[in-house]
């Protein structure tokens, strides 16, 4: 029988600026399982009654280049049960490893990809992994059959060049409309950035973007998801930078019903 394995990645060893990334899956998962809330979801289904949760835990990580194949062996472990991964980042760099994962298991797949930025730089500040660049590195290892990108709001030349040399389906902020987005077909692997979101709803981040989605906009989205989901990640929870565990609840959130969505 399927189930939904949530693993942390707490790292920010590829983190431009600013740390703290690594600090949120722990804090991220307690407020899941929180009091403070309820263990059903708004898109359907109770943990530990119609949905079938499993938590494995944080992948230990030490910031060196070697965390990309425990990432990856790990959340190939969790495919080779037949089971779908739910990541808690950790900064955005740990897409990449997991997408190779991802297209080992099931092939190329179809990316939802939440973000104020297309983090399509073929480098930033001399590192290709920074985490401004996953989405380079997965389109040019030929890791996605079609990348769709929500929330844009900062594109700079070099990576409106990067988006149209991959192909790069971009949905800006500017006009936004849900019902617009065309969203993928067949099977799709989700990558939740949380700058993506107005910061106004979510204030813990290492790079404030203003002009993001709203968290209804964002849930009214995964909610007209129609392929199955074979995986996601939320990420780039900055825990130094947020106020009263707001953006905390809405990371829990957000993970909660893409476990929901997984799930159906």
């Amino acid at each position: 029988m399927t189930q939904i394995r949530v693993l942390g990645l707490p790292t920010d060893a590829n983190s431009s600026f600013l740390k703290g990334p690594a600090k949120a899956p722990p804090l991220v998962r307690d407020m899941m399982m929180s009091d403070k809330g309820n263990l059903s979801t708004e898109l359907g289904g109770t943990f530990g009654e119609e949905i079938d949760v499993v938590d494995d835990g944080d992948l230990t990580l030490d910031g060196t280049p070697e965390d990309d194949q425990r990432i990856r062996d790990a959340v190939a472990a969790i495919l080779a049960d037949d089971d779908i991964p739910i990541l808690i980042g950790g900064d955005h760099a740990v897409t990449y490893p997991i997408m190779q994962a991802i297209a080992e298991k099931h092939g190329p797949v179809s990316i939802l990809h939440f973000d104020a930025h297309p983090d399509l730089y073929d480098e930033l500040l001399g590192n290709r992994r920074s985490h401004a660049s996953p989405f380079a590195r997965i389109m040019e290892d030929k890791l996605a059959s079609r990348l769709v990108q929500v929330g844009i709001r900062t594109l700079t030349p070099h990576q409106r060049e990067q988006a149209a040399r991959f192909g790069v389906e971009i949905i800006p902020m500017r006009g936004f409309a849900v019902e617009d987005v065309p969203l993928p077909d067949g099977p799709v692997y989700v990558s939740f950035d949380l700058d993506g979101l107005d910061p106004a709803y979510a204030p813990g981040v290492s790079h404030h973007e203003p002009g993001g989605l709203s968290v209804r906009e964002a849930l009214d989205l995964l909610d007209r998801i129609k392929g199955p989901v074979v995986g996601a990640d939320v990420v780039e929870y900055n825990p130094d930078r947020d106020t009263h565990e707001m953006t905390c609840s809405v990371a829990a959130k957000l993970a909660s019903e893409l476990i929901a969505i997984a799930a159906r």
